[in-house]
């Protein structure tokens, strides 16, 4: 005998089809704005080096793909790479503007389209506004006509240790008396040019400032190590020093108060790419194996502190 089952389907409400688009609005959205997949082009020098140093293996841990093409040059400032950019435009045959491994800028940004472009000023001008001009608008222009839908991004560095013998200029024959007031006249002069050109920082500076001026974390110079007359292998005490500062290169005693350790690169790192990728790293299992594990808890919520101060708007 055969027998003949009919399903009655309740038939899709209003409410329940708006409630379901809903959703779908709102995963899209999500989708849109935690970026997967990132081409990021870096226009800066050793700093942007720095700071971008861990970057692939944080996106990749989180499963992420990442793509960075360079055009950096150590010291080099925004009238350098705008410099390089004229020669080039005058004559494409000119070696003085290929100074990118044999490159122009607009060769290597002609390699595929990029998300993000960034821009960062040299560290030792970074607190004198006026020599970000008329460069960083001309260069922002250039990479606009060339990749239309990429995303100006600003990185923000930071100010020297606390011990450095010099900072860095704040106005013309003038330089920042401390790490303080480099930090400042840096952040108003990076904040301003944001405001200019329309764009988004990365305030790696702002994360490393908080750091200099924790009470617990704070690097504080080791005052009992004789500077004078020391004695390799010894250095003087550096914990939770963002800097490299000093270190023996065979038997001279050397001093980098400016570019970023292991610590410092890792925070550059965290900043990078939890803007980047809007996606937060506080779970993350990564971090540098000359890292401890409760300075690296620590730096991750700086991080996670002065990125929610970008979000919100400060």
């Amino acid at each position: 005998m055969k027998i003949n089952i009919k399903i009655q389907r309740s038939p899709l409400t209003k409410s329940t089809a708006f409630f379901l688009l809903l959703i779908c609005l709102v995963t899209d959205l999500f989708a849109q704005n935690r970026q997967d997949t990132l081409r990021v082009f870096i226009i800066g020098n050793s700093f942007s080096q720095n700071a971008s140093a861990f970057l692939p293996q944080m996106a990749k841990e989180r499963g992420k793909t990442l793509i960075i093409g360079h055009a950096e040059l150590g010291g080099h400032s925004l009238e350098q790479h705008w410099g390089y950019v004229e020669k080039a435009e005058a004559n494409v045959d000119d070696p003085k503007g290929k100074p990118y491994n044999g490159k122009s800028l607009k060769m290597l940004l002609g390699q595929g389209n990029w998300d993000i472009v960034t821009i960062q000023q040299y560290s030792f001008l970074s607190g004198d506004s006026s020599s970000y001009y008329p460069y960083a608008k001309k260069l922002v222009a250039y990479v606009k006509a060339l990749q239309p839908q990429a995303r100006i991004v600003i990185h923000q560095t930071w100010a020297y240790r606390s011990d450095a013998k010099k900072f860095g200029r704040i106005s013309e024959g003038q330089t920042a008396k401390n790490q303080e007031e480099m930090w400042q006249k840096s952040r108003a002069a990076y904040h301003l040019l944001a405001k200019r050109i329309d764009a988004r920082i990365l305030p790696v500076g702002d994360a490393f400032e908080m750091v200099a001026t924790d009470k617990k974390y704070a690097f504080k110079p080791g005052l009992s190590f004789d500077y004078d007359h020391p004695v390799a292998p010894n250095l003087p005490d550096q914990t939770n020093s963002l800097n490299i500062g000093y270190f023996w290169n065979k038997d001279q005693l050397s001093f980098d108060p400016n570019h970023a350790n292991d610590a410092g690169k890792y925070l550059g790192g965290l900043i990078w790419y939890s803007i980047l990728f809007n996606d937060d790293l506080k779970n993350s299992a990564f971090k540098p194996q000359g890292v401890s594990d409760d300075f690296a808890a620590y730096l991750k919520k700086v991080a996670s502190k002065v990125v929610r101060k970008v979000q919100d708007g400060q």
